[in-house]
């Protein structure tokens, strides 16, 4: 599974990245027909305190899933969308199987 991490107008640090790979390496755990997978990371409005944006989609056989998410840190909001995908995985293959 190839992960694809970017971030819009900053860089990302190290540590943020191997974060994210790491949460979503696992959702290969619940479906192992992931092709790739692309990380938007966003800061919405400098001055809001949920201005911290996640957005990743998953391409899979046949189909594309998508989640975004909003929260107070990356991590957090990564956590969030990772979750949303490990349901729509869970959905999708219950769907094919």
């Amino acid at each position: 599974m190839k992960i694809n991490v970017n971030a819009v107008h900053f860089t990302a640090d190290h540590k943020l990245v191997d974060f994210i790979k790491e949460k979503v390496n696992k959702l290969e755990l619940f479906y192992d027909n992931i092709i790739s997978v692309e990380v938007f990371l966003r800061l919405d409005k400098e001055h809001a305190h949920d201005n911290k944006i996640t957005e990743v989609k998953i391409h899979i056989p046949g189909k594309e899933l998508f989640a975004k998410k909003q929260c107070k840190s990356f991590e957090e909001a990564t956590d969030q969308a990772v979750e949303a995908l490990r349901k729509q995985v869970a959905k999708h293959k219950e769907k094919v199987m």
